[in-house]
């Protein structure tokens, strides 16, 4: 026991030197190989988790299969975006979008950083080679980007195939899908940083689960009193919906780059409060 603290102390302080022996201060968090973290991440993925991204796929095409052919079908037209009439089905279509990579980024930068971290022990192995902190956040946001960016397009083609994409803006909404997935996934990981357990982790589902329900994904903003619509306008899914509904329908103008400023916003302030985070945790 005693001879494996001492290994292990061994290995901290060999670390530590080596980031002290980096130039200045951003030495110590990045040494320029995060694609090591994404290759041993692709490798887990294609021999191990191929089912979960599969189902994380599937939930949103049957979502758009039941609400909106089916509820559709007694719905009728709504108003889009600019006051155009489109279907039901067109309505939520992209708001599912947004949901999917909401979901792809989160799970994967929560559940799986939280078992990576806690019990698999990989991020403090890998912060005693010569990787630094960002390394670690840039390699594991990248693979929940790339998760968000398969679900984006997969569900971009079944809303081609139905008939649902009427605008070529709306290929804008592989990218701007995988913008989002960038935003969620960024806050993840650093949030993730500080639950213990596996109760702990059952509070992202109490977040998200109302932010899907409520962020005007199935019916507009403005059936909620005008102090609620306050509310869901400060949630992140509010403005990844609303920014891939404008997309899906050809029409943009300054709402869209509002929401595309909350994502930068978000996302700068993620990757700092991840990468501080790992700092802490594993370097100090």
């Amino acid at each position: 026991m005693s001879a494996a603290l001492s290994g292990t102390e061994s290995a901290a302080d060999s670390a530590a030197a080596r980031v002290a022996n980096r130039r200045g201060s951003f030495g110590a968090l990045y040494s320029g190989n995060a694609r090591s973290v994404i290759a041993r991440g692709l490798l887990a993925t294609r021999s191990t988790n191929w089912l979960v991204m599969l189902s994380g796929f599937v939930e949103p095409v049957l979502y758009l299969l039941s609400m909106g052919v089916g509820l559709g079908s007694l719905v009728g037209a709504v108003t889009g975006p600019g006051g155009q009439q489109i279907s039901y089905a067109a309505y939520i279509a992209p708001a599912l979008l947004a949901t999917s990579a909401m979901n792809g980024a989160v799970y994967d930068s929560t559940w799986n950083v939280f078992f990576k971290m806690n019990f698999a022990k990989l991020y403090q192995g890998m912060l005693y080679t010569s990787l630094g902190p960002l390394d670690v956040a840039l390699g594991e946001i990248f693979l929940a980007l790339l998760r968000g960016f398969v679900y984006a397009t997969g569900f971009t083609i079944v809303m081609a195939a139905m008939g649902l994409v009427t605008s070529p803006l709306a290929l804008l909404m592989v990218p701007a899908s995988v913008f989002i997935a960038f935003g969620f996934a960024s806050f993840g990981m650093g949030i993730t940083s500080f639950i213990k357990s596996f109760q702990g982790m059952d509070w992202i589902n109490f977040v998200m689960l109302p932010m899907f329900l409520f962020s005007a994904t199935f019916y507009p903003l403005s059936v909620y009193p005008e102090a609620v619509q306050w509310i869901i306008q400060a949630l992140p899914l509010w403005h990844g919906v609303e920014l891939l509904r404008e997309l899906g329908a050809g029409v943009i103008g300054w709402g869209t780059a509002g929401h595309l400023l909350y994502y930068v916003v978000m996302t700068v302030l993620g990757l700092i409060l991840t990468t501080s985070r790992l700092r802490k945790l594993f370097l100090k």
